[in-house]
This record gives structure tokens, C-alpha cells and sequence, in this order.
């Protein structure tokens, strides 16, 4: 088969699974961890895996930061020498820089078409959009049907999720709606959503299994008569539990695809070790 003629760029965040990255000829520009005096390219200079056992034992807090311009201007350039146009979907411009950076880019491209999206998601919630892009590239469709085949999952795309406390988001001044829940008895879980690009309380629950048994209900009621669903599970450092949600959400769900990923240093930074949550989307 031809190479498609729109090439596909997202960051880092996206948390696709390897192996669908390089079936896609997916473009990644990576966001970046700063950990003291250290600046890490997630997936590139730290793995998920060193992230993760450093942040449990870490007195000091990462923080994150956005690719610059200059980095996503090298990305289209090069891009451009082999693809007649690129579709760019990236984090919701609410929770990071990204977005910002990648316009500044385009316009430095001059004439030369790039369409960006915002999926106002995060993981594999911007995952599914970024897929959806890149499989309508390789149908060889123009570069505005590419973008649109991402646009369309924007408002039927959900993210639930469940941390082990706001501590993090807190400090990351992530937590949007969620920082009236800071104050709640300790011992609740609360269940976060995305909503609108930001993040959002949906409810607080007694202890962490019934948060995740909650979204699993959610979930189900909110799929019923739809077709065409996908679903992702994504964890921070506790895969086991990953794998259970997994079994439990194939049964009920019936996706006609399913992605387990972890949650990448950058998202991690925010949420902390143990959170885990549900993507599901739909095609109208």
C-alpha cells in the first residue's frame, strides 16, 4: 500500500501502545519532566517504569512542561519533505502548553497545510482520536477528512478515573472542579472525570474498588444500544488491577477494541501512583 499522503503528529501523552505506534507511523513530540536540577523527554530519556519507582520514593515532586515550538516546527519540516499535509491531535489545551506550541509551529510552516486538533483529552482518550486519524490517513483521505475523523470522537470519547489522592493534581494545579473534594473525609475515593477539557469530580466513593465497580456502572449504562465501542484502561504503576478492570470491562462492554496502557510520567506527575481509569468511545 502507498504511504499516506497526511502524516499524523501527537505528544507523548497518548500512551499508544508501542506496536500501534509503529503500524501507524504515528509522530510523537514528547513532553518533558523536570525533576530538580534534571529535565527528562518522557520516552525518551526515562522510562515509565524508572518514573514511577523514583516518584514512590521521591522527596521532591516532579513538575512537567510542554515541547517548544522549535521542537514541533523540526517535526513538521521534516514531515513535510515526504506527505502532502499533517494533522496534528494533541493534550486538551486546558491541562498543558502543547497545543499552543504546535500552533505556533504551523504558522512558522507558512502556506503549507497542517491542521490541528484539540481533543480536549488526555491518554488514551487523545489515543482513540489519534487512531481514528491515522486510519482514515491510510484510506488516503484529504487532509481536513483526517482531521475530522479525530474530531468527531471529541464529544463522545469519555475519561474516568479514580486516584489514590488529589495530592498530586493539587500541586500540579491540575485539579480544576475537583478542589472542593480536597477537604473531604479522607477515607473517600474520588472519581474524576475529564469534562470539557478539564478535570472534574463526578462523585466520591467509600473505598477504591467500589470507585472503579462505580465507573465499570457507569460505563455499561451510558453504552447501552451503542455500537462501534472502544475502550482503554490505563493505570499508574499497578498493572494487576489494570489487568482485572481489563477482564471486567471486556465482559461487560463488548468492545470492539480494547487498550490496556500505562499512564506516562507526565500524566503520573498529576495523578500519582495507583490511579486507574476507563476511556470509552463511541462513533455516532
Amino acid at each position: 500500500m502507498d504511504k499516506p499522503k497526511v502524516a499524523i503528529v501527537t505528544d507523548s501523552t497518548v500512551n499508544l501502545p508501542e506496536e500501534l505506534v509503529n503500524l501507524y507511523n504515528i509522530h510523537i513530540v514528547p513532553l518533558n519532566v523536570i525533576w530538580g536540577a534534571d529535565s527528562y523527554k518522557e520516552g525518551v530519556d526515562i522510562t515509565t517504569n524508572e518514573f514511577y519507582q523514583r516518584l514512590k520514593t521521591s522527596k521532591e515532586l516532579p513538575t512537567t512542561s510542554q515541547p517548544s515550538a522549535g521542537e514541533f516546527f523540526e517535526v513538521f519540516s521534516e514531515l513535510a519533505k515526504s506527505h502532502e499535509g499533517i494533522v496534528g491531535v494533541f493534550i486538551s489545551e486546558d491541562l498543558s502548553g502543547t497545543l499552543d506550541s504546535a500552533h505556533t509551529a504551523a504558522e512558522m510552516m507558512k502556506d503549507y497545510p497542517i491542521e490541528i486538533v484539540d481533543s480536549r483529552l488526555i491518554s488514551l482518550g487523545l489515543g482513540f482520536l489519534v487512531l481514528a486519524a491515522a486510519r482514515a490517513a491510510e484510506q488516503n483521505l484529504s487532509i481536513g477528512e483526517v482531521a475530522d475523523a479525530a474530531r468527531r470522537l471529541v464529544n463522545t470519547t469519555r475519561f474516568i478515573f479514580v486516584v489514590e489522592t488529589l495530592e498530586y493534581l493539587h500541586r500540579g494545579g491540575r485539579i480544576g472542579g475537583a478542589q472542593r473534594l480536597l477537604g473531604s473525609v479522607l477515607s473517600m475515593k474520588p472519581l474524576l472525570q475529564l469534562k470539557d477539557g478539564k478535570v472534574m469530580p463526578l462523585e466520591s466513593v467509600r473505598s477504591k474498588r467500589k470507585a472503579v465497580n462505580r465507573m465499570l456502572a457507569i460505563a455499561t449504562e451510558e453504552l447501552q444500544n451503542k455500537g462501534n465501542v472502544r475502550v482503554g484502561v490505563v493505570h499508574a504503576s499497578t498493572v494487576e488491577e489494570a489487568n482485572q478492570i481489563q477482564q471486567e470491562a471486556a465482559e461487560l462492554l463488548n468492545p470492539i477494541e480494547i487498550i490496556q496502557s500505562e499512564l506516562s510520567p507526565v500524566i503520573g506527575t498529576h495523578v500519582g501512583p495507583g490511579a486507574v481509569g476507563l476511556i470509552y468511545s463511541t462513533e455516532e
